[in-house]
């Protein structure tokens, strides 16, 4: 099955990827910047044993090949290790792509891979790709002088030989970045050049700028009163929002307000414009009248995402929620990874009133 690249770029925009070569610092931003955000980063070289075991030889038998020892694995010509190191980025790559479609759905994820240029034509736009360079010479000693890669330092050491198992690795990832390192600087694409006098919060600056980031100094969260203009701004926030499966159903409830006891909804305001809500509620769309409170409604606008508005918003609810005497909160959720960020955690799986099956997640409010 091909699907067009037009298609993979709908379904992976709320996706940033964070790419280069070797020891360029792509590692060191993504996680830095999802560290700062909030945001979950996806390490495709962390996800490379939990894809080998659901591949099949006969499909993907790069990903299958195994080796004895490292003379065995260092004693191929640089090509065939070359050659060997493409086909594996190759296969992986559908099991990467499915992963990130379903991560991303409701927020805004960094990769952190390898993609070369013409990946990042097919894939993404340039507004969401930073390449992270460092030019190929003598990679071996950068990279297992890392400590996250320690594992790959114990192996190539423990080849008989190690000056020729390092020489074949340096010569292979030469060959196999070098025409990558000039084809990124002769693009469109935003790219950074490894520089050990730049600090990482200058370099992650850089990116972050690039991406369009920044922290909303100026956000606020406040709870929507009844019959206020506010509420009236709300209910034409929801009815224009993109949440096809829920809006209907919150303007209703935000016309009738038909709130009890200490439910409320809550709205994050930037430049006087409402940006997002939430609300916390004694019900969901789930049939267990035993367990509240709810945060629910949770939703950002897109061109917000990725500025912790989610995180503001939760946040501001649970604690609502802990001045009423609350010692802990739900959110239910189809997703795995995502709420998992605030502290939730999960708990069982429930069925809703469609006969759908989601996850129930709970936080002990502090």
């Amino acid at each position: 099955m091909i699907f067009q690249d037009n298609i993979i770029k709908a379904y992976l925009k709320n996706v940033y990827f964070i790419t280069g070569t070797p020891c360029g610092g792509k590692t060191t931003v993504s996680r830095a910047l999802g560290k700062k955000y909030n945001i979950p980063v996806y390490d495709i070289d962390e996800q490379f044993v939990h894809h080998r075991k659901m591949s099949d030889k006969a499909f993907q038998p790069a990903m299958n090949q195994i080796f004895e020892n490292a003379d065995e694995f260092f004693e191929r010509s640089a090509e065939e290790y070359r050659n060997w190191l493409i086909q594996n980025t190759r296969e992986q790559l559908d099991f990467v792509l499915l992963d990130l479609i379903q991560l991303s759905q409701n927020g805004i994820v960094l990769c952190d891979c390898h993609l070369s240029v013409e990946d990042a034509n097919i894939l993404t736009e340039p507004a969401k790709i930073a390449f992270m360079l460092n030019e190929p010479h003598n990679l071996v000693d950068d990279y297992c002088n890392r400590p996250d890669h320690q594992a790959f330092s114990d192996f190539i050491h423990s080849a008989t030989d190690f000056e020729k198992a390092k020489a074949i690795c340096n010569e292979t990832l030469y060959t196999l970045n070098e025409k990558h390192y000039n084809d990124v600087k002769r693009s469109e694409y935003f790219w950074l050049e490894r520089d050990d006098t730049r600090s990482i919060d200058e370099t992650v600056e850089l990116v972050e700028r690039h991406f369009g980031w920044n922290l909303l100094s100026g956000l606020s969260v406040v709870k929507v009163e009844k019959d206020t203009e506010l509420a009236k701004e709300l209910l034409l926030f929801v009815k224009s929002c993109s949440w096809i499966e829920a809006k209907e159903h919150i303007a209703d409830m935000i016309e009738t307000l038909v709130f009890t006891d200490w439910e409320a909804m809550f709205v994050a305001i930037n430049d006087k414009r409402i940006v997002g809500m939430t609300s916390i509620m004694k019900t969901d769309y789930y049939p267990l009248h035993e367990i509240y409170p709810w945060v629910s409604s949770v939703f950002v606008s897109e061109e917000y995402r990725g500025q912790r508005i989610s995180e503001r918003l939760i946040s501001y609810a649970n604690q609502y929620a802990k001045e009423q005497g609350f010692k802990r909160s739900y959110i239910p959720t189809d997703k795995v990874g995502l709420y998992e960020y605030y502290a939730y955690h999960y708990l069982r799986d429930i069925v809703n009133y469609g006969g759908g099956v989601d996850h129930l997640l709970v936080k002990e409010l502090q």
